[in-house]
């Protein structure tokens, strides 16, 4: 498959959660690998849903008694720890402050992106993951969504997240066409037949790009 610039199209679907830090270690790592060989290639990146707690509370938790109570002290310091030499690895501070909870609303909005273009849904996905994971700020919170939505341009956010039923049936098919077959996020789909999963490091991903172009000769 060739995109209007002659260069082979990589399409890669991406099922995560906007809790999920090791998603945001994933998509870090992809992009390096995008980056790297956007001579060869041009790039579509689609997010789709995943919960990693579909019964968490809409009100929120705080991260730190949510991760203690489900890990426990000694494990939760270990990731702790670990998450935070990770995302310094990568230029940025891990935040345990704040709040975690149910991630629906952020779902519906991703999804809702998508329709006005891919690259506004990932920047939008960026900016959610720097909201959660290094400014500690609430995921179900409206206004941290509508912030997001509107420093990357989504329009008719405020429409979408005041109807607590829009969007939920797309979210569920594509819950249900992307991820229902797997158990942990991230889950990379590269040109809808070579899988990856978990926060890869970038020539795992670059050697995955050529499989699939080769694919496509």
């Amino acid at each position: 498959m060739a995109s209007d610039t002659g260069k082979k199209l990589i399409q890669i679907d991406v099922s995560s959660d906007t809790v999920c830090p090791w998603c945001f270690v994933g998509k870090k790592n992809l992009e390096k690998a995008m980056e790297q060989t956007k001579d060869k290639f041009d790039f579509e990146v689609r997010w789709h849903p995943f919960f990693l707690n579909p019964e968490a509370p809409k009100e929120g938790i705080r991260k730190s008694d949510f991760y203690k109570t489900k890990f426990g002290p000694v494990q939760f310091e270990r990731a702790t720890v670990r998450m935070t030499e990770m995302f310094r690895g990568l230029g940025f501070e891990y935040d345990m402050s704040g709040l975690t909870g149910n991630t629906m609303d952020s779902h519906r909005l991703i999804a809702f992106a998508g329709h006005q273009g891919y690259d506004k849904q990932n920047a939008l996905v960026e900016e959610l993951f720097l909201s959660y994971f290094c400014q500690g700020k609430y995921i179900g919170d409206r206004q941290v969504l509508l912030d997001a939505a509107r420093k990357v341009g989504i329009e008719g956010a405020e429409e979408l997240l005041q109807d607590p039923s829009k969007g939920v049936d797309e979210v569920k098919e594509e819950l249900n066409k992307y991820s229902s077959g797997i158990s942990g996020v991230p889950h990379f789909v590269i040109n809808g037949k070579y899988q990856l999963s978990g926060g890869q490091p970038p020539n795992i991903f670059m050697r995955a790009f050529d499989a699939a172009a080769k694919d496509g000769d």
